[in-house]
């Protein structure tokens, strides 16, 4: 462990903190950084000018363009600063997808490589370098600043274990095989006790792997495997066995939820909304306890339209009061969707349909007893530490396997879609089993259990409480280190 004597005189470190550029990455990394400031860190925050511009147009930020002035004269201390991801700011980054994430891999580390290097001679200097895991550079920035390397993993560590041995899926043939990928379940992941490949991740089980998404995930887990220690936003107590098995391999620290209390301060001190977001308390304070269904299929990914006039559908169908968070980009992120004729009328005040919202104030009103979700991570973790079970719609990309995880292992959701296509009495039906029958009630008990255990390792003496002390110890001997060298 080294010289404790040492440690203690060691002053605390200086993070520079990189997201992801998506909402979903984008709040718990600011959650992260709020938490290790907190505990003593100095902090240096760095968007990218898109995602500064995004959150500042969307909400009015006291202290002009810094969204983190409010943190610091809390006390914490946390510098802000933005960099450019190598387009201009009208680049549309969602139409050109392919074309971006491209950009990730040669014009955007050298603009991050830039800014490292003023910042490595600012005062403090700084000490530690955290991204975001799907950055495929981590490594090689840190070792050319003589920094301490850290991967900073937004989503449940079954799937970070999936990534990391996309070499084992290979080689047994479900993952990327000529003659089509096998079908039996997966049972030789260390630490992950079984699972079956249609709930891996959906670039996993693709034929053609030579998009640009299965070159960023390639070379982010060559890279993760060169990194110093890797930070998880799960709890030990959720996925124990997976967190044991990657820790014989490398460090891992998982100190989740990264969302924010549902009591006391709901409103973070950092702006993290990419969107305008509309106040619905006003319309929830009317509503029954446990009478609401909050719906929403997340901030990023594309629905099908079919899908979003079912869904529409089955709600007029159960009857159920209910809130609609619904993107104008719900179906194209080049012209708005526009609900069916007549459906705003015929739900009177049943329901109230937004295009964004303030998510975990919304269901931790104890209006909220239900949500269907598409099962982004962010969401089931507000969800859990809410304690509202879930009706699972998942779409895309890891939501399927943080599906596998409500469903089949925490019992905490049911399942939206068992078989395609979805129709609306579907819908209707699984609404009112969640929220009318003794079906729900039972998803209920398990999802208030699954509350207790999040709280629990949030508190003083809880695993995720001890594993960020820990982090930050082990990240105090790595620098004497480095410093005697």
């Amino acid at each position: 462990m080294g010289d404790t004597h040492t440690i203690d005189h060691t002053p605390n470190p200086h993070d520079i903190i990189f997201p992801l550029c998506y909402q979903g990455h984008v709040t718990p990394t600011i959650h992260l950084a709020i938490k290790l400031a907190s505990k003593g860190s100095t902090i240096t925050f760095v968007n990218t000018q898109v995602v500064h511009h995004n959150i500042t147009k969307s909400q009015s930020v006291k202290g002009g363009d810094d969204i983190f002035a409010e943190a610091r004269k809390s006390g914490l201390d946390i510098c802000y600063k933005t960099v450019s991801d190598g387009f201009p700011l009208g680049f549309d980054r969602m139409v050109n997808h392919d074309q971006y994430l491209k950009g990730n891999f040669h014009v955007f580390p050298a603009h991050v490589d830039e800014l490292v290097a003023s910042l490595v001679r600012s005062d403090p200097p700084i000490s530690c370098l955290i991204v975001d895991t799907l950055s495929p550079w981590i490594s090689k920035v840190a070792k050319k600043h003589n920094l301490i390397s850290v991967s900073f993993w937004t989503q449940p560590a079954l799937v970070f274990s999936l990534d990391y041995h996309l070499d084992l899926l290979k080689t047994n043939g479900h993952f990327a095989s000529q003659d089509g990928n096998r079908q039996d379940a997966i049972d030789y992941i260390p630490g992950v006790k079984s699972i079956e490949p249609k709930d891996l991740m959906s670039y996993l089980q693709q034929t053609d792997v030579s998009m640009p998404t299965h070159r960023l995930i390639y070379k982010s887990f060559e890279d993760v495997k060169n990194v110093d220690f890797i930070l998880c936003n799960t709890i030990e107590e959720l996925e124990y066995d997976i967190i044991s098995a990657i820790n014989d391999r490398q460090p891992i620290y998982s100190f989740g939820p990264l969302v924010l209390s549902p009591s006391g301060l709901t409103r973070s001190l950092v702006p993290t909304s990419l969107r305008p977001k509309c106040d619905c308390s006003q319309w929830l304070n009317t509503k029954p306890n446990h009478s609401v269904l909050y719906v929403s299929l997340g901030s990023l990914i594309l629905s099908n339209r079919v899908d979003i006039e079912e869904i529409a559908y089955g709600l007029l169908l159960s009857k159920v009061n209910f809130i609609w968070i619904l993107r104008p980009d719900a179906i194209s992120y080049d012209e708005s969707y526009v609900l069916p004729i007549g459906f705003e009328n015929e739900i009177n005040d049943n329901g109230l349909m937004v295009p964004w919202c303030h998510q975990i104030e919304v269901i931790s009103h104890p209006a909220v007893g239900g949500s269907l979700t598409h099962c982004g991570w962010n969401s089931v973790l507000e969800s859990l530490r809410c304690g509202v079970p879930m009706i699972c719609f998942p779409l895309l990309i890891d939501q399927g396997t943080n599906r596998k995880l409500v469903v089949d292992d925490w019992r905490c959701g049911v399942n939206l879609c068992d078989k395609k296509p979805l129709t609306r009495v579907e819908v209707a039906e699984k609404i009112d089993r969640l929220m009318r029958g003794k079906a729900g009630q039972d998803l209920r008990k398990e999802t208030l259990k699954m509350r207790e255990t999040l709280e629990s390792a949030l508190a003083t003496d809880g695993s995720s409480e001890k594993s960020l002390s820990q982090f930050i110890t082990n990240v105090k001997v790595k620098i004497s280190e480095r410093s005697r060298q």
